[in-house]
């Protein structure tokens, strides 16, 4: 037989581990082909080319993020090529089965939860006698009728096969993320989740899992993702792989782990403040809300000052990045609520803030008692929210207004000192600042263009106009500091207009020549004859020390000269600043 397993990924650089366990799972006895596409990929190609592999089973591994693809795919080629199974298994399928077999009539088969197992016997039974009441954890159609056999139990996951030692990936480990489970199951029962379904957690083999790190790393992996529902929930197991990444990473890897870091011990992020390298490791943490009531809903625990602590203290360390979600559309969590949220948790000031809407996934407590708090929700994937008892949709559409600008300009770190000051100084809260320009964003009508980055500033700039506030000369000079300092090159053109007198400023950079040391003694050292001055740097005079706010985070109003040296060997941006009155003493000397 030959035998295809395939998914559609949601980009390119995403890989599928469950296709790679069914294809190891199923050897020797059977030789699997792993393809894969990405959701963007025209459907018509997806399916010339599996045509053309001339397959006898397809195995298409499903999710909310492709589920609608997946299908267009499967009914293309039941049209072209009614003969081919087609077997379809993963999150998205396992539930609700009986709709999707009445649903979707291209659907031969469905895989129910884990499918390691399920799929092999399958396998064995297309080979042989066809008797698939006999395979554990399968749905289908006989005689007209749908069987939906029990779930087998669970695999003991000690004895698992790697799904990582396949020749054929091995040229794409370099470019892509690799996914790494070293568990499976939850210890929580979060009623958004459908980890919450699965009861305990079960460990794989620990020193397979190491050998396996090993091969990734030494045949190119530089992007090491685990999937693990909460990787810390075991401390001893936790700090075990820490050591054992610390101890052996090839430089340039990073590990990413989802944690639940209100259980995270303070010895064991000192442990890491002290012996991880800078990058080495990234944290994803799901705070959701900081709502008691709101979690308790959706049963969850949480404790957000043990968090607090948490990420306070991995911040403080400075090695590790972290990623923080929040949920929007939790249940009686209203607009007053979730603006609260959002500030408790921007105040920790993550690296990045993932601001989502509530997901009413099949198999969930939450979309079984849907009703209980008025929920109406798309009836496609991704089963998004659309209001409830308490968030009306015009909330929704406020709230989506504030996750568009809080992608562009703070989880993007275009301009960190602008976004920390407004944030700071000039509006009531952090969630205030990206409200109120996310909604006149949307009322422009840019979400619906694409953005060059120095179109980025023109429109912040445009919206802190608007709202004529009074800080706007310092907001403007810190904005020139972020500007120039996050470039690699010397703007040909930057996003404002050029005020400076052009005498003043041939009369700063004559100063300059004539007395570098004006800008400390590492401008000395660049030893820049007039050719490179005027041609790698930029000049600006603005109405305080920009450098001494980056540092402290305290405003001196004090017009400064501001150089930006663009170096064309590091390719690297170095900003030099001395007060005005400094110059305009040399020149009275």
């Amino acid at each position: 037989m030959n035998i295809i397993c395939t998914t559609l990924n949601a980009k390119y650089i995403h890989t599928n581990l469950a296709i790679r366990y069914l294809k190891a799972y199923a050897q020797p006895e059977f030789d699997v082909q792993i393809v894969e596409y990405t959701i963007k990929d025209p459907a018509m190609n997806i399916v010339t080319d599996l045509y053309q592999r001339k397959p006898d089973i397809i195995g298409f591994s499903c999710y909310i993020w492709n589920i609608e693809e997946t299908i267009k795919v499967i009914k293309m080629l039941k049209k072209i090529a009614p003969d081919i199974t087609i077997v379809v298994g993963g999150p998205e399928v396992s539930y609700d089965v009986r709709e999707w077999l009445e649903k979707v009539p291209e659907f031969d088969f469905i895989v129910i939860g884990e499918g390691e197992e399920t799929f092999k016997q399958f396998l064995f039974q297309m080979h042989g006698e066809q008797d698939f009441t006999a395979v554990h954890g399968l749905a289908f159609r006989q005689d007209g009728n749908i069987i939906i056999n029990p779930q087998r139990n669970k695999i003991n996951l000690a004895n698992m096969p790697s799904p990582f030692r396949f020749p054929e990936d091995i040229p794409h480990l370099s470019k892509r993320i690799t996914y790494v489970e070293t568990s499976r199951g939850c210890p929580f029962s979060c009623q958004f989740c459908l980890s919450s379904i699965e009861v305990g957690v079960r460990y794989f083999d620990r020193e397979k899992v190491k050998d396996d790190i090993r091969y990734l790393m030494k045949h190119g992996a530089r992007t090491i993702k685990f999937v693990d529902r909460t990787f810390n929930i075991s401390r001893s197991y936790a700090m075990d792989m820490f050591q054992f990444l610390i101890e052996e990473h090839v430089p340039g890897t990073v590990f990413q782990f989802e944690i639940t870091a209100d259980i995270m011990r303070p010895e064991v992020i000192e442990f890491l403040n002290k012996e991880a390298p800078p990058g080495l490791f990234r944290f994803e943490i799901g705070v959701q809300s900081t709502n008691d009531e709101v979690n308790k809903l959706v049963m969850r625990k949480q404790n957000f000052e043990k968090l607090t602590r948490t990420v306070t203290m991995v911040k403080e360390g400075g090695k590790i990045a972290q990623h923080l979600d929040l949920i929007a559309g939790l249940p009686e969590e209203d607009y007053t609520s979730f603006r609260k949220t959002f500030n408790d948790v921007f105040a920790l000031r993550p690296e990045e803030l993932q601001l989502g809407f509530l997901k009413m996934l099949r198999g969930t407590g939450l979309r079984l008692r849907a009703a209980d708090h008025g929920y109406v929700f798309m009836d496609h994937a991704p089963y998004e929210v659309l209001q409830n008892n308490v968030l009306s949709f015009d909330d929704i559409i406020r709230i989506k207004q504030v996750e568009d600008v809080l992608e562009k300009y703070w989880n993007a770190h275009r301009m960190d000192e602008t976004i920390e000051y407004l944030v700071s100084h000039v509006f009531p809260t952090p969630f205030d600042f990206f409200q109120q320009f996310g909604t006149y964003w949307d009322e422009r009508g840019w979400a619906r263009i694409g953005h060059q980055l120095e179109d980025l500033f023109r429109r912040l700039h445009e919206f802190l106009q608007a709202k004529n506030i009074k800080e706007l000369p310092t907001v403007e000079a810190l904005m020139k500091y972020d500007y120039l300092r996050n470039q690699k090159h010397k703007p040909r053109k930057p996003w404002w207009e050029e005020k400076t007198d052009k005498e003043l400023r041939t009369n700063l950079y004559r100063q300059l020549l004539e007395e570098p040391a004006l800008l400390g003694e590492k401008f000395v050292s660049l030893q820049l004859n007039e050719k490179d001055l005027f041609k790698h740097t930029v000049m600006e005079i603005v109405p305080l020390d920009v450098q001494h706010y980056a540092e402290t985070k305290e405003i001196r109003h004090i017009p400064t000269v501001m150089i930006a040296y663009f170096d064309p060997i590091q390719l690297q941006t170095i900003i030099f600043s001395a007060s005005l009155s400094a110059f305009q003493a040399t020149t009275k000397k």
